[in-house]
């Protein structure tokens, strides 16, 4: 079974910067899709940014040219890398996956347990 496992959440001020992380372990696909979500509590998940196994990669409108999705597949090892926060960028962040690419007809169906991003003003 795919475990997932996120980090490198914390609180920041806005205009400063975070890296997320997501370890995958037991994962040996080799097509993928891998993703970011966010959640703030009483509104719906939205995706935040998502990489194809061949490096494809698309952003939500209001994160382009402040976040960077990217993979280390030595490591296994999914990033996020987040400048500029602003306070609207707080929530609880997810990483998920799927072994195939991202427009392929499945659901994602790898989740981690999150961690907390809050950025005050």
């Amino acid at each position: 079974q795919v475990q997932l496992v996120e980090s490198g959440g914390g609180s920041v001020q806005a205009g400063g910067s975070l890296r997320l992380s997501c370890a995958a372990s037991r994962y040996t696909y080799s097509r993928y899709c891998m993703a970011w979500f966010r959640r703030v509590p009483g509104e719906e998940r939205e995706g935040v940014a998502t990489i194809d196994s061949d490096g494809t990669t698309s952003y939500k409108d209001s994160v382009k040219g402040r976040f960077t999705i990217s993979v280390d597949n030595a490591e296994d090892t999914l990033y996020l890398q987040m400048n500029s926060l602003r306070p609207e960028d707080t929530a609880m962040y997810y990483c998920a996956a799927k072994a195939e690419y991202c427009g392929g007809p499945n659901r994602l169906n790898f989740w981690g347990q999150g961690t907390q991003v809050t950025v005050s003003s």
